[in-house]
């Protein structure tokens, strides 16, 4: 079996070859193969071109032969237990190969990239799998938004976005929320009511009977006595249903506020968690058959993902770290 020539050996390479030896001579001495010497002068040899040969100098093969072993790419085969883990992850819980990869040192003790993962995941592809179908963007076809004339009913002196603390913008402070409703398939009357922390990425989902004032402030107001998490403000969509919202400041003591109208990026976290709530709840498709256990077994999930923004920490374990609310019940 082939094997490098170690430093050691260089310089008595360089020293016999002084002497007149020849390489098949040299290869018996260190009990080498004369190939292994004929490759080690020609690969190592240092190029001076005011000579006519290249030279053989052994401290110069030896920074070429280290040069060359840190360039080289070293392919780690893991164990087929460790992909199935990948596997699960991807197909059940929904992450992403960087969330993977961020939690794999932990919980298998191994090192794994997530561009390894996406190539896995492509090489599934080449040969018929469906595990791509699982990547959070795979397949997504973007349109080009156009907004016409706002035909939602307006509610005049509603608080804004800018008159809110300022504590809620530096997202350094728990207890901002922002909230939006999630629908199912066209003309039904049940929804989905979101509501997504700003500093630590939590959310809730709550069912709702039909997209109402009443159901809406209802289900806040519960939600907001009964989870035991800090609420101080709330940023609603411009939707109707949110326009009972001082009936929920007169019940709790917490401030709403308003995203103005076509501006999703004013109510940026909720957006994001709207759109993984859809790998769970697809657009179209009926919510007949959902209850809250099913809505509450999605926020867990998605409450569990690690997430790059705060250093691969859970929403949960971001919420414990701000709160020192230790028991979230999500």
């Amino acid at each position: 079996m082939y094997s490098q020539l170690t430093e050691p050996e260089r310089y008595t390479v360089s020293a016999l070859k002084r002497q007149g030896y020849s390489l098949r001579r040299i290869a018996t001495i260190l009990q080498r193969s004369p190939s292994t010497i004929s490759r080690e002068i020609r690969r190592n040899a240092t190029i001076d071109h005011r000579k006519p040969n290249p030279s053989y100098v052994p401290s110069k093969a030896q920074e070429h032969a280290n040069g060359r072993r840190s360039r080289s790419r070293k392919v780690k085969h893991h164990a087929a237990e460790v992909y199935a883990h990948v596997e699960a992850l991807l197909a059940e819980e929904q992450w992403s190969p960087e969330q993977i990869a961020s939690q794999l040192p932990e919980r298998l003790g191994v090192q794994l990239s997530h561009m390894t993962i996406y190539r896995h995941v492509r090489r599934d592809q080449r040969l018929g799998g469906v595990m791509f179908r699982h990547l959070r963007q795979g397949g997504k076809k973007r349109r080009k938004r156009t907004y016409g004339p706002e035909k939602r009913g307006k509610l005049g002196n509603k608080p804004m976005i800018d008159t809110r603390p300022q504590a809620s913008e530096d997202r350094r402070e728990v207890g901002h929320w922002e909230g939006d409703t999630v629908m199912g398939s066209a003309g039904e009357r049940s929804c989905l009511l979101t509501l997504v922390e700003r500093a630590a990425g939590l959310a809730k989902i709550v069912r709702l009977p039909h997209r109402t004032v009443r159901a809406v402030n209802r289900a806040t107001i519960d939600l907001i006595c009964s989870s035991g998490l800090p609420f101080k403000t709330i940023t609603w969509d411009n939707g109707t249903e949110f326009h009972g919202y001082k009936q929920i400041e007169e019940a709790t003591g917490v401030q709403c506020f308003f995203a103005y109208p076509h501006h999703p990026w004013e109510r940026g976290s909720n957006e994001n968690f709207n759109g993984l709530v859809r790998q769970y709840f697809r657009k179209r498709k009926s919510l007949a058959g959902k209850r809250q256990a099913d809505c509450d077994q999605v926020a867990a999930k998605l409450n569990s993902r690690p997430r790059k923004r705060y250093g691969f920490k859970t929403p949960i374990q971001r919420m414990q770290e701000l709160s020192g609310v230790l028991h979230l019940g999500c």
